[in-house]
């Protein structure tokens, strides 16, 4: 007989998202004078009968304990110990060579290495671990997420920690919501999983400069990922806050973290011999006292080694396990091998083909590592969704912007969903750690909802009335240095530079990363990596020119991130004059910007819209609201908001032609749709319950 596992539940549908936003979050913290006195027991008449008789309802609970334990789990078990699960608040297993309960059960050499194998206290321990970002997912599905991956046979998570998403501001830190690393922490030891904690500062992980805050890029000086003072002194203060939450966290103080990796990748950027020792002293200097461990690829394995940190190594084929096994034996001796990253797939980039992993591949090369005794972690286990503008971007030749989808062609799809994938390394690590998984959890539901046709329409050009007061500058300023955000400068999204021009021209500048050319309200072209001219017809007296810049996401990976600055950068010139006085506007599209963007200030949709132009209209949902697929079929490029919620961008050139929209973000009834299109509306938004990630590849 199989168990079922309930499925994931959306929160009661008579309230609203804020109020089950509310209702999930856990780990508050309680000041010291909140927590009530304990009472005082009195042993002053007679304490050795009272000790005595606590002693002896101690040795009771054991002999019980014992009695109870070997009645239901097989001798090999004592016998043959393993300690491939957590357990920390999670289901009883032998592991320990003592009957002790859990919260008595001594950790003190936690995750270290003996010859070739990793042990965990004195028993050999090899990690059978997946990667799942908390970021990327709607905290309503981390149980779901992680009970999946116990499911499938494995017992440590790893996660990434985006310095730029928990610190937006200098000094103004967020762990709240979907940010609630704690709480994510927390929740996989309660499920029975290990983590490896990967903090940074910089992570890669295909988000937006990597995960670096934007606003590091005011300094005009700025070197990333060195020892620079500037950069060592924001480094610091985001340390000293980061990791007063995570040090309780760790193994030896009863958390689930059992290792925790010093930066990511550096020996392929590699332009500071002193930074990866500082990073190691940062971490330790705080507190953190587990197994640290680095992480490389074949171009850096040599030069990302750090005295007193294990290597680990990144890579998708057999060759590669060969060849820097060769590597690392050769660097550091005879110790644990682990491949920190096995890439169950890869990202997809705008423009180009939806890439693809055969799950027989990814199951003969899973199962060679595992055979070469090496540790492994799935990267990805499940990618989820670059939700609003953080996906990341490479540029080597050319630039390419990553996808908002981070399906990944991972062992879960973006919605969590199985795959041929699961069920094949499932049968794998079953068999491999000698204990049957547990059965997984059902999938969440699925809807097609009726096609959303939007009511309500208003032009950019019109909308600038009722946003905030334009910044007047001589000379363009770069979307990081300008005066918003409390002198943060702007992070995502677009910024929209006019001027006053009296005559045609060539136009020329340098524009990241794309800038639409208006003249008044006429489209005239693009400005962007490839294109830095463009030819201004003639016109009659003053003109204003208008350049929407979006940022579509800064380099992620490779030796060219401190020059991921956005918007015009440098001057603007016609035919090699400087244009000046300037009018910018930030068009961040948070919810605070659409907030002035009030009910009176729409009209009904025109027959020939202006573009670029924000829609609005209602998506209606039954009594229990699921997920979906938002599908723009006659729609060219822009960004979809569900309930203040931004699902990301959409594009025409593919691959991804379907928006995830968690069901967990919609409510019973009537739920907000905002579309922002640059160019040309399609007249209705239609949903699926299958993603359509590239031409003629459906994902299932």
């Amino acid at each position: 007989m199989v168990a079922r596992v309930t499925r994931v539940q959306p929160a009661p549908q008579s309230q609203g998202f804020g109020a089950r936003l509310s209702a999930a979050r856990v780990g508050t913290r309680v000041s010291s004078s909140s927590v009530r006195e304990m009472p005082m027991w009195s042993l002053r008449r007679r304490p050795g009968r009272t000790l005595g008789l606590l002693l002896l309802l101690f040795l009771s609970f054991l002999v019980l304990r014992s009695l109870v334990v070997l009645a239901f789990v097989p001798l090999s078990r004592y016998l043959n110990p393993k300690v491939g699960s957590c357990d920390y608040e999670g289901p009883v297993r032998l592991n320990w060579s003592t009957l002790l309960p859990l919260w008595l059960q001594p950790r003190r050499l936690g995750l270290r290495t003996k010859g070739p194998n990793f042990m965990l206290e004195d028993s050999t321990f090899q990690i059978f671990g997946g990667s799942v970002h908390y970021f990327r997912v709607p905290k309503e599905y981390w149980r779901d997420r992680l009970l999946k991956m116990k499911a499938c046979g494995l017992n440590t998570l790893t996660t990434y920690v985006p310095w730029n998403l928990h610190e937006p501001e200098r000094g103004k830190f967020d762990f709240s919501g979907n940010l609630d690393l704690e709480a994510f922490i927390q929740l996989a030891a309660k499920i029975g999983l290990w983590v490896i904690l990967r903090p940074g500062p910089y992570i890669c992980s295909e988000i937006d400069l990597g995960g670096l805050p934007s606003w590091l890029l005011q300094d005009p000086n700025m070197k990333l990922r060195t020892t620079y003072y500037g950069f060592t002194k924001a480094v610091d203060l985001y340390f000293d806050h980061l990791m007063s939450r995570v040090v309780p966290l760790q193994y030896k103080h009863g958390g689930p973290i059992i290792a925790v990796q010093v930066e990511n990748e550096y020996g392929s950027y590699y332009k500071d011999h002193a930074y990866m020792p500082y990073i190691k002293k940062a971490l330790e200097d705080r507190g953190i006292i587990e197994m640290l461990l680095t992480s490389d690829n074949k171009d850096g394995l040599q030069k990302g080694v750090v005295s007193g940190v294990l290597a680990t190594i990144n890579l998708q084929s057999q060759q590669e396990l060969k060849a820097l096994s060769s590597v690392l034996l050769s660097i550091q001796g005879i110790q644990p091998k682990m491949v920190m990253e096995y890439w169950t797939g890869w990202f997809d980039s705008w423009g180009g083909p939806h890439n693809i992993l055969d799950s027989s591949e990814v199951l003969q090369t899973v199962s060679a590592i595992i055979k070469s005794g090496s540790s492994i972690n799935l990267y990805m286990f499940h990618g989820g969704t670059n939700f609003g503008f953080i996906n990341g971007a490479m540029h080597f030749n050319d630039y390419k912007a990553d996808v908002t989808s981070y399906d990944y062609d991972a062992v879960l799809t973006e919605a969590g969903d199985y795959t041929a994938k699961y069920t094949k390394l499932r049968d794998l690590f079953g068999t491999f750690s000698g204990i049957p998984p547990p059965p997984p959890p059902e999938l969440t539901l699925k809807m097609t909802y009726e096609p959303m046709r939007p009511s309500f329409y208003v032009s950019l050009w019109d909308a600038l009335l009722h946003l905030e007061d334009p910044i007047q500058s001589e000379d363009p300023i770069n979307m990081e240095n300008l005066p918003v955000n409390n002198g943060n400068g702007q992070a995502f999204g677009y910024v929209l530079y006019e001027t006053t021009i009296f005559s045609s021209g060539i136009l020329r500048g340098h524009v990241h990363d794309r800038g639409q050319v208006f003249l008044n309200r006429i489209f005239i072209g693009i400005l962007d990596y490839k294109t830095t001219k463009i030819t201004i017809p003639l016109t009659q007296g003053y003109t204003t020119l208008r350049i929407l810049v979006e940022n579509r996401g800064r380099v992620n990976y490779g030796n060219n991130i401190d020059t991921q600055r956005k918007g015009l950068i440098g001057n603007l010139y016609l035919d090699n004059n400087p244009l000046k006085k300037f009018r910018i506007y930030s068009l961040d599209m948070t919810k605070r910007f659409f907030e002035r963007l009030d009910t009176d200030k729409w009209n009904f949709i025109p027959k020939e819209p202006t573009f670029p132009a924000f829609f609005l209209g209602a998506l209606s949902v039954g009594i229990y609201p699921s997920d979906t697929f938002l599908k723009l079929e006659g729609w060219t490029k822009g960004v979809v908001f569900v309930n203040d919620h931004n699902l990301g961008r959409y594009w025409n050139i593919g691959p991804q032609e379907t928006l995830y929209l968690p069901g967990v973000w919609l409510d019973k009834g009537l739920n907000k749709v905002i579309i922002f299109e640059e160019t040309m509306a399609g007249s209705m938004v239609q949903s699926t319950e299958t993603p359509y990630l590239g031409r003629n590849q459906y994902v299932n």
